[in-house]
């Protein structure tokens, strides 16, 4: 490897966790990573080879993962793009590989030496292993329940690449809601369903569960309408007390969420509560640092609020607090910072709640609702959703399809009668 043709990828200069629990934080030098990009030699060997590879070779009919595409689909798909982005990762500290991200292929490996050494500062390296095409086979997961478990097959729950998703992180994600599910299926308990507007756990779930997937699944943020409360500062405030709940939080670490958001909220208040005056010295000093003028006094939220002003700022002129966590300050800063945005949208989800939340009969046949267009129909019973909202996320069900469906759903409710009766309820609803 001849680095000094490479540009270098640092790490972030301070360290994050995933987690809020410091026994779980190891401070260690940072590696960095490295990126080439692909050659006009690069897109030759490819193009001239693409007769090779399983996909354009005509023998996988499959489509690969969108969002982390082989070679030569990068190479065939933007075409127009002279060059891609190659990155070059550590595998370990101690340990001599080097894994080539954005570099996948198909392609045999009698090619992809000479693949490699079109890339800059690898002309000399040497393949320990050859890339390789996985082509797997799903089972739809819409034949699941949202707690994983298959509908047809009660206790039997599936997780993983099975259920047409690919990556790790949705692997796990749904590893371990299957596994809490099967468990409490075993020991009596109520199964637990992770809802949309609670995680991207229950945003992977439900979109698997209720759409119709033509390629792999990956999770991203835009997946989600809710995406501005799901976000990874407050992923324990969502997640910690349903861990807690169902026994998988022990009393260490729940003490060290409550103190994390007792901390929290008390900042919030102390913010909300201290002033600085527009004629005191460091009233004058701020209006001269952000030349935004302080009228009579300001509260340390509304600092906060204004633009390009951070807690960090506060710090700097002795108005944080030292003894919280940076995690503190950031919680404390992001709830009132966005508070409006944030208010704004879980009522929106209020209002949307106390309708999509309304449960549909699991018995119900949808090809009988004749005010729902056929597709509909085809899906909804296909689906079987447990709720309004789920149904209104199944493709093929329309808007007008979902007034039909209410509807028929409220005339039901108002006769208290059984589905048999669903003729005369037609009647009413034209």
């Amino acid at each position: 490897m001849d680095y000094s043709k490479l540009e270098e990828q640092p790490g972030d200069r301070v360290a994050r966790w995933f987690s809020f629990d410091p026994e779980a934080w190891h401070a260690r030098e940072q590696i960095p990573c490295y990126m080439p990009r692909t050659t006009a030699a690069t897109r030759k060997l490819v193009r001239d080879n693409l007769h090779l590879s399983p996909v354009y070779g005509g023998w996988v009919e499959a489509k690969g993962p969108r969002y982390c595409p082989c070679i030569e689909d990068k190479i065939v798909r933007f075409a127009e793009k002279e060059s891609h982005q190659i990155f070059i990762e550590p595998e370990g500290r101690d340990y001599p590989e080097l894994y080539i991200q954005g570099f996948s292929t198909g392609l045999p490996e009698s090619l992809q030496v000479g693949m490699l050494q079109t890339l800059p500062g690898l002309e000399n390296c040497t393949m320990l292993r050859p890339a390789y095409a996985v082509d797997y086979d799903y089972l739809p997961a819409t034949q699941l329940f949202p707690t994983l478990m298959t509908k047809r097959v009660e206790g039997l729950f599936c997780a993983g690449q099975i259920n047409g998703t690919t990556g790790y992180e949705e692997a796990a994600g749904q590893g371990i809601v299957a596994g809490i599910n099967a468990a409490h299926l075993i020991q009596g308990k109520e199964k637990v369903i992770f809802s949309r507007e609670g995680s991207y756990l229950g945003t992977l779930i439900d979109d698997l569960c209720t759409k119709d997937l033509r390629e792999p699944y990956r999770v991203l943020t835009s997946r989600s309408e809710y995406r501005l409360l799901l976000r990874s500062d407050n992923a324990d405030q969502r997640l910690t007390p349903l861990g807690r709940e169902i026994g998988l939080i022990d009393d260490r670490r729940w003490q060290l969420y409550s103190q994390k958001q007792a901390n929290i909220a008390a900042e919030k208040e102390r913010m909300h509560s201290e002033r600085v005056k527009e004629h005191d010295p460091l009233g004058q000093q701020i209006y001269a640092d952000t030349q935004q003028r302080i009228k009579g006094s300001v509260t340390l939220a509304d600092l906060i609020r204004r633009p390009k002003f951070h807690y960090e700022h506060l710090e700097s002129y002795g108005l944080g607090n030292d003894s919280l966590t940076r995690a503190e300050k950031e919680g404390a800063e992001i709830d009132i910072k966005y508070s409006g945005y944030i208010q704004r949208q879980q009522k929106q989800i209020d209002q949307i709640a106390r309708q999509m939340n309304r449960p549909l009969p699991q018995d119900l046949d949808y090809m009988m609702i004749e005010t729902l267009c056929m597709e509909a129909r085809e899906k909804l019973n296909k689906v079987k959703p447990l709720t309004v909202g789920q149904a209104t996320r199944i493709g093929g069900v329309n808007p007008a399809d979902m007034n039909a469906l209410l509807v028929f759903l409220e005339i039901q409710d108002r006769k208290g009668s059984p589905q048999k009766t669903h003729e005369a309820s037609m009647e009413k609803i034209a």
